[in-house]
């Protein structure tokens, strides 16, 4: 759409000199994100306060343009890409951390903080946040919020959802609002909250978020464990996820990503049918009992090695699996699909055995890793030339539909947004999706907020 005088001219007034630009080199630059899907805003702003963002979305609903909130456009579904053009609002000028209360553990940030200056800032409190995704140096907390964007972590400590007291925010007709508390218990009302996080920009654009902040634990103990193949691995999962004692990070790997793995990252990458990468922290004290509880766990039929790393050098050594995984794949396959499916715990050596059997009947390489404590699994499809990428979304439409019969979901941390909003009358009823849009037009009545993502 192109932007009438008139508006432009109102929107300078509220963000004079390089706080607003229409050049198209700018323009250009905040039409992508890390999904690869593309389309040119119409102007891109940079507000510095709520006031701003506020005086924004206003005068964007009066002239009926949609309006696109971004952090660091590191998501992998589209959920920035401006479809219908209008204005990008990038949030990474407001970055500054309000306060840190270490008393009350608790942060008040600004959408465009680092997810890892955030995380250096609270080290002198003894405090962290536990979202920790692998974008976390160059992503931000408004994106990290917009997605539910979580981590390994996750597994003992939660998502964004959980770990987040309260929100500032702007809704779609353009009122500010504050939902959530400064404490961490409450019940009034509805959790508002919880609701805004994961909507991927839809529902209203965050100007500040009260974190929930957990101490930092003393002690960290890393293990890895290899495997015959990747139904032991998958098995072992579940055995670990079944005792008392809950690990911060718990990492698959099948064959197929180890061996691209090893490729890449050399011999350090052990030769297996699957691995797991193993974390559990605590204070000294408790820690050695809390790594015998879980390595009894992870042993079982199909183990062939578990080492327990014991200096730092040891543990940098065991994560460089993990680690030369995302440069082996790009060398593979620029046009790689990374999907994040989840299911039940429980049910997670069927989708592994699934996965398996879609990548042989539709002669597509899969290299799947993730998060199997919360049975969050990397499914990524390698597509090579074009006849192996039209096979690869069909067998993706294959892979949605097994995650659902095992009870599953289409994402735990890269949202919907543009790639996959298409499947999600597989997962959610028509009445569940009805309720949906009707959330939406209470927040957003005019539907400018990031059309065309998330609701299909």
């Amino acid at each position: 759409m192109s932007l009438p005088n008139a508006f432009l001219s109102a929107l300078r007034v509220h963000f004079p000199g390089n706080t607003m630009s229409v050049d198209m080199a700018e323009r250009l630059a905040y039409a992508y994100d890390n999904s690869r899907r593309n389309a040119t805003p119409d102007a891109v702003a940079f507000p510095t306060t709520h006031e701003q963002v506020e005086a924004l979305v206003k005068l964007c609903r009066d002239h009926r343009v949609p309006v696109i909130g971004r952090g660091r456009g590191t998501n992998t579904t589209g959920a920035t890409v401006p479809v219908d053009g209008g204005v990008v609002v990038s949030f990474e000028r407001m970055n500054r951390i309000v306060r840190i209360d270490p008393d009350n553990r608790l942060a008040v940030v600004e959408p465009g903080v680092l997810n890892g200056d955030l995380q250096q800032a609270l080290k002198p409190h003894g405090f962290f946040w536990p979202p920790d995704p692998t974008s976390s140096p160059w992503c931000s907390i408004g994106g990290n919020l917009a997605c539910n964007s979580a981590g390994p972590r996750t597994v003992k400590y939660g998502s964004p959802r959980e770990n987040t007291l309260g929100l500032r925010a702007v809704a779609g007709t353009g009122e500010g609002f504050r939902c959530g508390t400064y404490t961490s218990k409450g019940a009034t009302g509805y959790d508002l909250t919880r609701l805004l996080i994961g909507s991927e920009g839809t529902l209203a654009l965050i100007t500040e978020a009260t974190l929930k902040l957990t101490p930092k634990p003393s002690g960290l103990r890393t293990m890895r464990a290899t495997y015959n193949d990747v139904g032991a691995a998958a098995r072992a999962v579940a055995r670990i996820m079944a005792q008392p004692v809950t690990p911060c990070a718990l990492e698959f790997i099948d064959d197929v990503a180890l061996k691209l793995a090893r490729d890449h990252g050399g011999d350090s990458v052990p030769v297996a049918g699957a691995m797991l990468m193993i974390e559990v922290d605590g204070e000294p004290d408790t820690l050695p009992s809390a790594v015998e509880a879980v390595s009894r766990a992870a042993r079982g039929e199909g183990l062939e090695e578990l080492r327990i790393a014991e200096t730092a050098e040891e543990t940098q050594a065991l994560w460089s699996a993990r680690k030369a995984l995302s440069p082996a794949q790009r060398t593979i396959s620029p046009n790689k699909i990374n999907e994040d499916v989840v299911v039940p715990v429980s049910r997670l050596p069927e989708l592994v055995d699934g996965i398996k059997r879609l990548s042989k009947k539709h002669d597509v390489l899969i290299v799947s890793f993730g998060h199997a404590g919360n049975g969050n699994l990397h499914v990524n499809l390698l597509p090579r030339d074009d006849a192996e990428r039209e096979r690869a979304h069909a067998c993706l439409a294959e892979v949605f539909a097994l995650v659902i019969a095992l009870d599953g979901t289409l994402s735990g941390e890269h949202g919907i947004g543009l790639v996959k909003r298409e499947f999600m009358p597989l997962a959610l009823q028509p009445a569940t999706l009805h309720l949906m849009r009707n959330v939406k037009a209470a927040f957003d009545p005019d539907g400018i907020l990031n059309p065309g993502k998330l609701l299909p």
